[in-house]
């Protein structure tokens, strides 16, 4: 299941966390609440954004 999580801190900080997006996809699912939300201030990305695009790029390298 897909999901976009904002937490914001009580000091009023926010973070935007995507779930369940493979690859790149997260970022286009939560560009909108981030431009709404101002500048980034840092970014992390999980395991699971990069264990999806080694896989695309492997797929695509096969014949």
């Amino acid at each position: 299941m897909k999901r976009i999580e904002i937490i914001i801190s009580p000091e009023g900080q926010s973070r935007v966390e995507t779930k369940g997006f493979a690859g790149s996809g997260c970022r286009d699912a939560s560009k909108f609440i981030e431009q709404a939300l101002g500048k980034q201030s840092s970014e992390r990305l999980t395991s699971e954004f990069y264990l999806t695009q080694q896989t695309e790029n492997h797929q695509q390298e096969q014949p």
